[in-house]
């Protein structure tokens, strides 16, 4: 239900909800909010400061149980809206990510999510603190979890922290990718899509793009790039491609050189231009 206002006493700290798909910094929470309507929420009363700055988000991650009953909160006054991307910065710079990474561990099913949404956001900024808390590991144990949603975020995660080359190196090390190759075939498209993109980044290095192979990574990918999802055949194509670049996988792909012609015609653009490139990659003679 979303509520439409939330009274707001002014005696302590801010905090950081969950609202939608979009993180809202919210003034002065106390133990708890009554909304118009009379409902009473009680929320947890200490936080963590994110930085000294005033209109600053405060965040204590043992209040994510009590938060997420509360669908929509008000932006503090003189915040302008769209700012994840300064408040990941903000969270990274304030060093909580590592608990962010061990509070999956504990958590349960309803907060994870959640837990996996913000620490994909911040490892689009900074990666190095959750590499060294374990959190490949970590991740690679969610794309098991039989939550669909789990599963999904955990691979978009693993997406977001194998962008670095440190990232690509610990999925190796991690043996990931036979579990990212398996959750290619997964029945949930974002699953799917999210898995063919981790081993797009991951599959960069020489070490990545064999390992990959050697987990079929290639004969499971090939008829993702036909899928009805145009997301899992862009990650799909661009995956191959980095694999077609190990003389192994340009071998086995200059066979499949007709269907990626075919997805030239895609009726998406990113597609069509992603198959042009593995087109050249994979038909590439040194």
């Amino acid at each position: 239900m979303l509520l439409d206002s939330v009274l707001l006493s002014t005696c302590c700290p801010f905090a950081l909800v969950k609202a939608g798909c979009r993180f809202h910094s919210v003034a002065a929470v106390t133990s708890s909010v009554t909304t118009e309507t009379g409902r009473h929420f009680a929320l947890d009363t200490e936080y963590v400061q994110i930085n000294n700055k005033p209109h600053v988000m405060m965040f204590k991650l043992d209040t994510m149980r009590n938060l997420r009953c509360l669908n929509s909160l008000s932006y503090v006054e003189g915040e302008e809206k769209g700012q994840e991307g300064t408040r990941a910065v903000e969270i990274v710079e304030s060093s909580l990510i590592p608990s962010l990474v061990l509070k999956l561990k504990t958590e349960n099913e309803e907060i994870q999510p959640l837990l996996l949404d913000t620490l994909s956001g911040c490892l689009r900024v900074e990666a190095f603190e959750a590499l060294a808390t374990g959190a490949v590991r970590i991740l690679k144990e969610k794309l098991n979890h039989p939550s669909v949603e789990i599963r999904s975020k955990a691979a978009e995660a693993l997406m977001a922290i194998s962008v670095p080359l440190e990232g690509k190196n610990m999925v190796f090390q991690e043996d990931v990718f036979p579990d990212l190759v398996s959750l290619l075939s997964d029945e949930d498209a974002e699953v799917r899509a999210n898995a063919a993109g981790a081993l797009m980044n991951a599959a960069v290095t020489t070490q990545g793009k064999y390992a990959a192979i050697n987990a079929a990574a290639i004969e499971t990918l090939l008829p993702l790039i036909h899928d009805e999802k145009s997301k899992v055949r862009l990650y799909s194509i661009k995956a191959l491609t980095m694999l077609a670049e190990a003389p192994e996988g340009r071998k086995t792909l200059l066979y499949q050189v007709g269907e990626f012609q075919e997805l030239m015609k895609d009726p998406s653009e990113a597609v069509r231009r992603a198959a042009t490139i593995a087109v050249e990659v994979i038909t590439w003679k040194p």
